[in-house]
């Protein structure tokens, strides 16, 4: 059947390093109950003891809802050896779980504490000794570890040998620096674990160089007992190990190996502390990132549509998504036709020829398009057979601070063009008036406008489309057109353009 794996969530600690990162009281109520309830991680560390009153209140409100739901021992607290100030605050905190920051180097030892391993010890002792008097539960933090086993191998072991005859849950190995290759990771954790094979060890990986989901695949294979992770990998300077790609990792790619986490919600826990945060979520970001599973090249939709033969075990399903196909310069016919399956929409080859060169046109010009723009851009490549017998063929729309807006037209009727310039309360009055000026000159009238509405797609975040309706009266009838472009004028100027030929 394998092992199970610890996996220990430090957003709400160490992920709040993260420059300009603080969550308040209540967020962190919040994130504590998804973590352990909805994403069932099976431990979250939530804060450094004596840091500040905000902090405390945070503490005593996730205890206090822990302990009603039986959840208590999977609530830790960052400690220091303070002479049992930090022991004292958990107590009034209601915390029972410490997490014992200590030095794992003798590098750190010496110029930070400028102590001796003798004295540290004793420290460490008296510390885990009280906590214990207390009902407290201690876990050991080894600061540096990493940098402990290049440099100062021997006061490791000690220190390992020390901690073997003390009273603690588990001891917690970080590469405080993020200074660990696989490789490294892989021979420091082998020779620990192959040392101590009664002691439970956490790997708490950082990602300085970009290694620290390999890393923590390594210390999985390596045999540890727990990794240390945060969500969308917030933490310290390049952050920590991201939960969601780790995860990702261990069910993929280690089958002997088990794991609690309801990858479901993955997804919506990152976009919970991305809002929290402010901590933007890079698109490319695995899993969670905003691109992950959307196809962007033609070929790539037309292999999907063949048998899946772009798809991986990445499947967008497993984490609560699912799979898009973008709309741009380089889609194809598959990309589109996979988004008009969504919409319920069917299209023949010459219409489907006309949108797809209306999109790949948009793409040219940087805009961005979505799925939501695609009703409207059928609707305007596809419902525009009026003829053309006007053509308003250029036109130069000017907007200047305490000046009126002016516009110069140029309009072919009936293959004759005509020129004109005007002044108006914005450009398109400005455009208008001008095309008044053609028209009463041809002898020529203008239909009356009535309403003019402007709106995006329903649903878009896109940048590439924006749809302005106008409804005309004659005195006859009354008739709407539409225009659309990603300039709101441009798109009133072509529904215009189509009421020109209607008349």
């Amino acid at each position: 059947m394998g092992r199970t794996l610890e996996i220990m969530d430090t957003t709400l600690r160490d992920g709040e390093q993260t420059s300009s990162v603080s969550f308040s009281s209540s967020e962190k109520l919040t994130l504590a109950k998804l973590l352990l309830q909805e994403l069932r991680v099976d431990r979250i560390e939530i804060a450094s003891a004596r840091v500040s009153d905000g902090e405390f209140q945070a503490v005593k409100e996730i205890t206090s809802w822990a302990k009603k739901n039986n959840l208590i021992d999977g609530i830790e607290v960052l400690t220091f050896v303070d002479g049992g100030v930090s022991i004292k605050w958990m107590l009034e905190a209601g915390a029972q779980v410490q997490n014992l920051l200590t030095k794992g180097s003798l590098n750190h030892l010496k110029f930070q504490l400028k102590q001796t391993p003798e004295v540290h010890f004793k420290n460490i002792r008296k510390s885990i000794g009280l906590a214990s008097s207390k009902g407290i539960k201690t876990n050991v933090y080894l600061e540096d570890w990493s940098n402990g086993m290049q440099h100062s191998e021997e006061y490791v072991l000690d220190y390992l040998d020390f901690l073997e005859t003390q009273p603690i849950e588990r001891i917690l190995l970080p590469d405080t620096l993020g200074v660990l290759t696989p490789e490294k990771t892989a021979l420091y954790l082998k020779k620990i674990i192959g040392r101590y094979p009664k002691l439970r060890f956490d790997f708490h990986g950082h990602n300085d160089y970009d290694l620290s989901v390999a890393n923590a695949m390594e210390a999985v294979k390596a045999g540890v007992n727990g990794l240390h992770l945060t969500v969308n990998g917030m933490g310290e300077r390049a952050g920590n190990a991201p939960l969601a790609s780790v995860v990702a990792v261990i069910n993929d790619f280690i089958p002997d190996v088990k794991i609690n986490i309801n990858e479901n919600s993955l997804y919506k826990v990152s976009k919970l502390v991305a809002t929290f945060t402010g901590f933007r979520i890079p698109a490319n970001k695995p899993i969670v990132g905003e691109n992950v599973f959307t196809q962007t090249a033609g070929i790539h939709a037309d292999g999907d549509h063949k048998n899946n033969l772009y798809f991986n075990d990445l499947l967008p399903e497993r984490f609560g998504r699912k799979r898009k196909y973008a709309l741009g310069k380089t889609s194809g016919k598959a990309n589109i036709q996979k988004n008009l399956q969504e919409f319920g929409l069917t299209l023949n080859d010459d219409e489907l020829k006309k949108v797809t060169a209306r999109i790949i046109e948009l793409g040219d010009k940087k805009e961005r398009v979505t799925a939501e723009d695609l009703p409207f851009i059928i609707s305007d490549v596809l419902g525009n057979n009026i003829p053309d017998k006007v053509q308003i063929e250029s036109y130069v729309l000017t907007h200047s601070k305490g000046l009126s807006p002016t516009t110069s037209i140029s309009v072919k009727i009936n293959g004759v063009s005509f020129e004109e310039n005007s002044s108006g309360d914005g450009q398109y009055d400005a455009f208008w008036n001008a095309l008044g000026k053609i028209y009463k000159k041809q002898k020529l009238s203008l239909p009356q406008l009535i309403d003019y509405a402007v709106r995006i797609p329903p649903g878009s975040n896109s940048d590439a489309l924006c749809e302005t309706t106008i409804t005309w009266r004659t005195k006859n009838k009354e008739f709407t057109t539409r225009g659309l472009d990603s300039d709101q004028t441009v798109s009133a100027i072509k529904a215009t353009e189509k009421m020109l030929n209607i008349i």
